[in-house]
């Protein structure tokens, strides 16, 4: 499944994780640091939160 996930804080970051080892498609936006297990992962960075909703 494709999903879009916005905002990758301390809430967001373990949860994003979750659905990446799930197996589903993640494009993710955050507007502090990607943490890096997110950025070394299959996640497709996004620049703004349009992308993400494309």
């Amino acid at each position: 499944m494709k999903l879009g996930f916005i905002g990758l804080g301390i809430m967001g970051a373990p949860m994003a994780g979750h659905l990446i080892q799930a197996g589903h498609d993640l494009f993710v936006n955050t507007q502090g640091k990607m943490p890096e297990d997110i950025a070394r992962s299959s996640a497709t960075n996004c620049p703004n939160a349009a992308d993400v909703a494309r």
